[in-house]
């Protein structure tokens, strides 16, 4: 018995077998089957992709040396110092102007009856899917120099000049249309943590409804809109239909990183390496973004569960 005991047991030390292994690989095949086609999805159109723009950012003009002159040229270039510099500005004032406007807008929606809630949010997924070219060709029919809105307006004797599509606050504008909606739709679920049941008892207690929102509201909401914040941001700063749409491949355009893609991607066949460079910087934009995303969520769920 003894010797019978000392074999199940080395038997039982040595792991699972080679059935219970291919059992396991099986289970394991029919638990994520489904998941297969996204997996296979996602690998050749995002993670490859991505290795081989990193590759190249690093390529020579033969495609297979290895070099650090692309980065180098980028960030000694003025004019991608510039275009760093006005997208990342053009970022922050698209997001805030997005959290300005669209908290309270958001709030607004979620206190509303479920057939006007589910109104309010079918206008805004549309208002939110039109954007790209569509949008730039949109801003400068309605706002444009000669738009109808500017002629409109004009004819009724008021002085009015829309910004100019090429410039700052007109980029500003039109990116605003279709982010305003989406802060809307990211941030609407954090506006059911605000419980009426929390302002019955502020009220009890003799508060005031600036107190209930320097004391409940807002340090609810703030990990919740900074994240909102900082995912228009990213957004803002990655866009490539409107501003190409817009400012075109002009030299004289105004500087975006995305823009300076769409020009490089034109002189790629005279040998420019600039735009994996620039592809990489936003790749790990988005991925610092996201990490800090997940984190500022993580804590501001923390206490809720």
């Amino acid at each position: 018995m003894t010797d019978i005991g000392r074999s199940v047991s080395t038997a039982a030390s040595r792991g699972p077998t080679r059935a219970s292994r291919w059992h396991i690989v099986k289970r394991w095949f029919v638990d994520w089957s489904l998941a297969l086609p996204i997996i296979i999805v996602a690998t050749f159109m995002l993670f490859v992709p991505c290795v081989v723009m990193l590759r190249q950012s690093f390529a020579d003009a033969t495609g297979g040396g290895f070099t650090l002159a692309n980065w180098i040229s980028v960030f000694s270039a003025k004019t991608m110092r510039a275009a760093m510099i006005n997208s990342l500005m053009l970022g922050f004032t698209v997001a805030t102007i997005a959290l300005l406007v669209g908290a309270p807008l958001a709030w607004i929606v979620s206190r509303m009856t479920r057939l006007n809630r589910a109104i309010h949010l079918g206008i805004l997924n549309v208002a939110t899917n039109f954007s790209g070219i569509g949008l730039g060709f949109a801003f400068v029919a309605a706002l444009g120099t000669y738009g109808m809105v500017t002629l409109s307006l004009q004819a009724l004797g008021l002085p009015v000049q829309p910004p100019a599509p090429n410039t700052f606050w007109g980029l500003v504008i039109a990116y605003e249309y279709s982010n305003v909606p989406l802060f809307v739709l990211l941030c609407l679920p954090a506006m059911s943590l605000l419980r009426d049941e929390w302002w019955e008892a502020a009220q009890a207690c003799s508060a005031s409804r600036l107190q209930f929102w320097s004391r409940i509201g807002w340090p609810v909401l703030r990990p919740f809109l900074l994240a909102c914040w900082l995912l228009i941001f990213t957004w803002s700063v990655g866009m490539y239909g409107v501003p190409v749409a817009l400012l075109g491949t002009s030299p004289t355009a105004f500087r975006l990183v995305t823009v300076e893609m769409s020009q490089s991607m034109l002189g790629s066949l005279f040998g420019s390496q600039r735009m994996p460079v620039l592809a990489v910087i936003l790749m790990l934009l988005a991925a610092f973004s996201l990490t800090l995303y997940r984190i500022i969520v993580r804590r501001g769920t923390r206490w809720l569960s």
